[in-house]
């Protein structure tokens, strides 16, 4: 059975990085459509990124962009979120998320396989 483990959060100061690793179990990495989500205190789970089953296509919500780098390395099943110039509007738990029926979505209810999740906290 396909598990997704997080790492890599942690807390930081305002203007730090981190970088998040999701680590999927079983052979089928490859062709699971990945994002990442997160979730503050008292707020809805939303969407952060997502990538490709190849890796060739990312998006990114707004409030990110240009600040967060998703990827994939097939080879390794693992898919990264690196974190730069981090905001303490970016506490939260971080979540990542397979999609086995998209190649490529944005859409929570798309995703089929969700992680424990890792807590990302920014002091400011």
């Amino acid at each position: 059975q396909v598990q997704l483990v997080e790492s890599g959060g942690g807390l930081v100061q305002a203007g730090d990085s981190l970088r998040l690793s999701c680590a999927a179990s079983g052979r089928t990495f490859s062709s699971y459509g990945m994002g990442w989500f997160r979730q503050a205190p008292g707020k809805e789970r939303e969407f952060v990124a997502s990538v490709s089953r190849s890796g060739g296509l990312t998006t990114y919500t707004d409030s990110v962009k240009g600040r967060f780098t998703i990827s994939r390395d097939n080879a390794k099943n693992t898919m990264y979120l690196q974190m730069n110039s981090l905001k303490p509007e970016d506490t939260a738990i971080y979540y990542c998320a397979a999609s086995f029926r998209s190649a490529y979505t944005t859409r929570r209810y798309e995703y089929d396989l969700w992680g424990q999740g890792t807590q990302v906290t920014v002091s400011s």
